[in-house]
């Protein structure tokens, strides 16, 4: 008696967990910046534009859902288009150093194409972990066109040791990708140093 309980229970779990699993889930990505950020001289007179561009395969979902077997179920999803995302946080870590945002006159401008951000839900025996990747080509152009930067930004998010393939441990894990990818991109010293040379451009055109 005691054995068919036990089997019944755990069909049961499966059962409900499969039933998650069908359903697509959608989760709201959010960007914190980074503390102890200082002003950077100069700064405060540079105007950028930033355009961000989705150039992944498969625009429609961030993640998948997986079931017991690993298998992919029901897809996870951004509430907010993911460019945007990740123009904010491009604008947020430039505003927090003293640059202005602009418009398409800016004399900087930065141009990002997103070709991956996409977390996968690496199942294990006992739990598993949700692992995000962020692939960004990052390019800044004078105003005048000329190409002071170009980098291929490439970073990871993790969050260890989950018991569920869910929305929830998906929006962590890329969560942490993007604040790791900014973090890599804004700690290029030649990335601000681009920023910063249209000051010294427009200098000499005087």
């Amino acid at each position: 008696m005691k054995a068919n309980a036990l089997t019944f229970a755990c069909c049961m779990a499966v059962a409900s967990l499969s039933g998650c699993a069908l359903t697509t889930e959608q989760v709201e990505l959010n960007y914190t910046q980074q503390a102890g950020i200082s002003r950077i001289a100069g700064a405060d007179t540079v105007a950028v534009n930033v355009q961000v561009t989705d150039q992944r395969l498969d625009k429609s979902k961030v993640s998948s859902k997986k079931n017991g077997y690993g298998m992919e179920m029901a897809p996870i999803t951004a509430a907010e288009d993911v460019a945007v995302t990740v123009r904010k946080a491009i604008e947020k870590e430039l505003q927090a150093r003293g640059f202005q945002l602009g418009s398409d006159a800016a004399l900087v401008r930065i141009a990002a194409d997103i070709t991956r951000f996409y977390n996968d839900h690496k199942m294990g025996f006992f739990a598993g972990d949700a692992v995000a990747d962020l692939n960004l080509s990052v390019i800044v152009k004078s105003k005048s066109g000329a190409l002071l930067y170009s980098k291929q930004i490439i970073a990871q998010g993790m969050e260890k040791n989950t018991q569920l393939a869910s929305g929830n441990n998906a929006k962590i894990a890329l969560e942490r990708a993007l604040e790791n990818g900014m973090k890599t991109l804004f700690e290029d010293r030649t990335f601000v140093s681009a920023l910063l040379a249209s000051t010294d451009s427009k200098a000499a055109s005087k």
